[in-house]
Formats: structure tokens, sequence, C-alpha cells
């Protein structure tokens, strides 16, 4: 969905999003999803309540016209439905539903208690699908090394300024969005950098020896001569700020030819793998990492203190106990 596609939406809903991003302080990203999983349902309704010809597309359905009376006859019913419709219709899976959940449940709950147009909010207890709990995907520290060393040696014009992105994801942990938004001015001479996270939280990293040289490098062929946006830190080859979209190209672009490509790993996997990393290499305690990833609860970061089967096979190994005659004696 894009924010031009807001002007369809009923009036009790841009208010809602206006109020997501000014007042909860909420991100652009988070906003838009909020908005596509509520147009989504709000669509699924209108099928329901037989208002919608069967000749309409689902996608072109308006929802213009919903406004509180119709909101207000919403049952706690009416969610259970749409979340199987989104598992059977739309192969939406947990996470995704999930989300919706959150979607659902905050916007009844600000019509509730901010607009006032509702008796009562129907999703108060609407429960989400249990989500699998699973272990970060993340590269080890030599498929780490091969994937840097395959974009240093790379003939790409572009290695310098590519080399210096995967570093920082590496040793840093940044999100994409946090990536993408870094200017000039937020690297400081002290060695630290000042990245603006979710709900636009500012953290100051700290830069090590590896992430200082792959700056200064590209720093000495980032392009001066008709950059768009000057204060930009990362700069395309159409002279703008660089967009997700290609810093994905180059994660996956290097992936592919470091033999990387069919294991799973993503542009997010690479913070996954610094966290790692720092936890297991860096003797980082969780408090610290949390603080360094941006995380707003401790039990995120937890994830990452995970161990390798070795490590458990060590600690076991390093039982004084080990050593002790087993042998029945004669």
């Amino acid at each position: 969905m894009k924010r031009e596609d807001f002007v369809t939406l009923p009036q009790l809903l841009r208010s809602f999003l206006t109020y997501l991003e000014v007042v909860r302080n909420k991100s652009s990203l988070t906003v838009l999803e909020y908005a596509s999983d509520l147009r989504t349902f709000l669509r699924y309704m209108k099928i329901t309540h037989k208002l919608v010809d069967k000749s309409v597309q689902f996608d072109e359905i308006d929802i213009s016209d919903i406004d509180a009376k119709f909101l207000d006859e919403i049952t706690l019913n009416d969610g259970y439905e749409f979340l199987l419709y989104c598992k059977n219709e739309r192969n939406n899976d947990a996470t995704a539903r999930a989300r919706k959940v959150t979607s659902l449940k905050s916007f009844f709950k600000y019509l509730d208690t901010r607009e006032k147009v509702i008796k009562e909010n129907p999703f108060r207890e609407l429960e989400a699908p249990k989500l699998k709990k699973t272990l970060p995907k993340y590269l080890s520290l030599e498929q780490s090394r091969v994937l840097l060393n395959c974009v240093y040696n790379d003939s790409n014009p572009n290695k310098e300024r590519d080399f210096c992105i995967l570093t920082l994801f590496l040793n840093c942990g940044l999100r994409l969005a946090e990536l993408v938004g870094l200017d000039l001015r937020h690297i400081h001479d002290d060695n630290s950098m000042t990245v603006t996270g979710k709900g636009n939280k500012e953290r100051i990293v700290y830069l090590n020896s590896a992430c200082i040289t792959a700056l200064n490098n590209y720093l000495k062929v980032r392009p001066v001569d008709g950059v768009k946006d000057r204060e930009a830190l990362f700069i395309s080859r159409n002279k703008q700020r660089i967009s997700r979209r290609t810093v994905q190209n180059i994660v996956e672009n290097a992936l592919q030819k470091s033999g990387l490509a069919d294991l799973g790993f993503s542009t997010h996997k690479l913070r996954h793998t610094a966290a790692t990393l720092m936890y297991r290499y860096g003797d980082v305690d969780v408090l610290l990492l949390k603080e360094i990833l941006g995380h707003e609860n401790l039990s995120t970061t937890q994830i990452y203190t995970h161990v390798a089967d070795d490590q458990l096979r060590n600690a076991v190994n390093l039982n004084p106990l080990n050593t002790a005659v087993t042998d029945d004696e004669d």
C-alpha cells in the first residue's frame, strides 16, 4: 500500500493513521502496514455484509463510505472469521495473522477510547495465533568472512560502498531502514555514529576498526558532484540516497557470488549475524547487546543468546566430574 492511497480510506481510519504517526511516533513503514491490514479487513467486512457486487474484484472494493455506525456493529466473531479468511483464502502465515490482530486491536481501541464512536471495543479479547519460536538464522564467522572477501575483491565499481554497507551490517547489527537513513552528519569524530531506530529513537553505536576503515575508503570515492541528497551517507548510481531495494540487491548479489545464496540468508539475517557474533565471540552482556541493537524489550534480545552445539558439548566436557573413574573396580 502507498501513502497516496490513504485518500481512499474512511475518515476514521485516516485519523487513526495520523494518530499512530504523530502521537504514537510509529515509523512510516509501520503505519503503512496498519493501513494495509485494516483496509483488507474493512473490504472483507463489506463482503460479509453483502454490500459489494460479486463482479467487483477484492482489491477494487471501495471502503471510503464506512462510518462509525458500520464499525460499531462489528463483533468479536467477525475478527475470528477474518483471521480464518486470511489463513485459508490469502495464505497468511501465523506471523502475518498475528500482525493483523495487533492492527485490529489498536484501531478499535482508538475508536473506543479516543474517538468514542463505538459502544465498546469488540476486539479487546481477540487472541493472536500462537507463533512458533525459532532460533534466528545467521551466518557463521567463516561465512561472514567469505561474504566480505567476495565483495572486497570484486571488480564492481561500487565495491567500496557495498563493502562498507556489509561491514556496518555485520559489525553493528543495523536494521535496513537504519542504514538507509544514515547521513554524513551521523558519523562522529569519536568513531561513533547516531542511528535512528524504530519509533524515531536515536542511539549511539560505536565503530570498530573494520567499520572505520571501510567508511574512510568509501568516503574517498563517495560521489559529490550532482548528488541530489547531499546529506545522505550512501549514494545510489542515480546520485540519490540509496533505497532499501538497492541495498537488498547488493546483499543478494553478494550472497550469490559468495555461494551463500541458497541457504536462506537475507539482509535482515546480517543483523542476526552481528548480534550472534557479538554475543558468542565478544563476551557481550545481553543488556549491552540490547542497547547496541536498539531493542525495546530485553526478551527480543534474548533470542540471540542461543549457543551452538559445540559450545554445549564443551560445557559438559568441562564438568570436573568428566575425569571421574567410571570403570568397575576389581
